[in-house]
């Protein structure tokens, strides 16, 4: 099978991306391939786990699945075998409603949540292909977490007509999860603690100013 870093102009399909070193980490998108390999920083790793633990504990005993990544999500356009299905992604957070299209290799279909968390080298790609890729196969909500500026931006379907408006959250707001009635998310307690400011040096004295003699050693002894 042909690999991506000596055919990077080729198209591949889920039947390539079995045969790559599992050492690896890949994405394709219509047939494009994008290297995840390089470890995500700890300001991603941490919040994707805080992501992580709010949606896992919250609806435990419901019909419903968490998985954080590494995950894959195959997602054809139609009723092609696995094999030919080109777009196979892995979002960092994903919540699955039900679980007829869950296998031993993943998710086959589109997740009801998915939530990425930016790097550098994907931001472009979540932002704008990971998008247009969710709402097109019926992903209800889509979650971008930027840890740089420390905002969440949640995007939810508006019926049949795609995602709606996106709205924006701070890391001192809430998230209402509007599919678990009741789940609150408190961002201050998913992104990282800022470092607390650093202690100002001492000014250093004026030029031409001489520091002021050490106290005198007196001495202790009483007078006779």
């Amino acid at each position: 099978m042909h690999h991506p870093k000596t055919a990077f102009d080729q198209k591949f399909t889920y039947g390539d991306y079995l045969h790559w070193p599992e050492d690896e980490r890949w994405e394709l998108i219509d047939g494009e391939a994008f290297d995840m390999t390089a470890a995500p920083n700890l300001d991603h790793q941490f919040i994707a786990g805080r992501l992580f633990r709010f949606f896992d504990e919250f609806p435990e005993g419901k019909p419903c699945n968490v998985f954080i990544a590494p995950f894959d999500v195959r997602i054809p356009k139609g009723d092609e075998a696995d094999e030919q299905i080109d777009t196979v992604v892995q979002p960092d957070v994903v919540v699955i409603y039900t679980p007829s299209g869950l296998d031993q290799l993943g998710l086959r279909g589109a997740p009801a949540l998915a939530i990425e968390v930016l790097s550098p080298s994907t931001a472009g790609k979540d932002q704008i292909r990971k998008r247009r890729l969710y709402e097109r196969s019926g992903v209800k909500e889509y979650w971008v977490v930027q840890p740089a500026d420390r905002v969440v931006m949640v995007t939810r379907r508006a019926g049949r007509h795609g995602f709606g408006k996106t709205e924006f959250y701070g890391d001192t707001d809430q998230i209402e999860v509007k599919m678990f009635p009741g789940l609150t998310i408190d961002l201050a307690r998913v992104f990282p603690p800022l470092p607390k400011p650093e202690a100002a040096p001492s000014p250093d004295p004026a030029p031409g100013m001489r520091e002021p003699p050490p106290p005198a050693n007196r001495s202790r002894r009483r007078k006779k």
